[in-house]
């Protein structure tokens, strides 16, 4: 993969390269209405649309990074909140559990102790 783009940008690199050699004659540009100083050659204009479209391509990679970070973050928190009810659910369940024995320890404690059985000696 690396490979691959380095072999994209070699191409896009050569290309460049063609296009301002092969381009040398005289343009005027205008951008709202005035008249964009210094380019005065068709190289000129072409790196300058290089810049442009790297500075495109800079400001469309970070927010892909902030998409793919607050993504994650989405992710992470969603899981957060699942192992919070689970663990809810469990201490609701062992609370439930305590409640019941701690009502049957109270029962055992509240009925009086069984009386053993007397026996009665022969005469």
């Amino acid at each position: 993969m690396i490979i691959l783009g380095l072999v994209v940008t070699l191409a896009a690199i050569v290309a460049g390269v063609a296009v301002i050699l092969g381009n040398t004659g005289e343009v005027h540009v205008t951008a709202f209405g005035h008249e964009v100083p210094g380019v005065t050659q068709e190289w000129h204009l072409f790196l300058a649309g290089a810049v442009v479209a790297i500075v495109f391509m800079a400001g469309a990679g970070v927010a892909a990074l902030g998409f793919r970070r607050t993504m994650g973050m989405r992710r992470e928190l969603r899981d957060l909140r699942e192992e919070h009810e689970e663990s809810l659910q469990t201490l609701e369940m062992e609370r439930r559990k305590l409640q019941q024995a701690l009502a049957q320890a109270r029962r055992g404690l509240d009925d009086p102790p069984p009386v053993p059985a007397q026996r009665v000696a022969p005469n």
